[in-house]
């Protein structure tokens, strides 16, 4: 019978009936399903957070400052598959609060909103965080006369 209310979408819908990461989670009640939109908030804040944090002290040993950098590049990671997995649930409500959060998370942390120093016109500097796809094209720098 529960197998027969809780069927996988395959298109967005709107509802709070539906299935989140975990097997009858949030089910039917109202309350869980608001729970479960506010776990997929903050997840995808702590991303953003995760993104722009600066977790390694100058001076660090290398050794150290790679361990620390490899941990919270896992934590991003994983954290980001979670949100990209409750995204796949397919309801626009979760989809909305994933968008939300990363919004807010980059708004906080990454944007020059509440930066205390100001960029000098010198440094190197971008609106976003490269995306390492668009990155590796640009190092590919290949002559024009070579391109197709």
């Amino acid at each position: 019978q529960y197998l027969m209310m809780m069927m996988m979408h395959m298109t967005f819908f709107w509802g709070k009936n539906t299935e989140i990461l975990f097997s009858r989670w949030p089910g039917t009640r109202t309350g869980m399903y608001v729970l479960a939109l506010v776990f997929i908030f903050v997840l995808s804040l702590l991303v953003e957070w995760l993104s722009h944090c600066k977790l390694v002290k100058p001076g660090s040993k290398n050794l150290e400052a790679g361990v620390i950098q490899t941990f919270m590049h896992a934590i991003r990671v994983g954290l980001a598959y979670l949100v990209m997995l409750a995204v796949m649930s397919f309801n626009v409500g979760v989809l909305l609060v994933a968008i939300a959060g990363h919004g807010v998370g980059f708004f906080l942390f990454g944007s020059r909103a509440f930066k205390k120093t100001e960029t000098l016109p010198y440094e190197k500097h971008t609106d976003l965080p490269s995306l390492v796809f668009f990155s590796y094209i640009s190092s590919l720098r290949m002559p024009i006369n070579n391109r197709i």
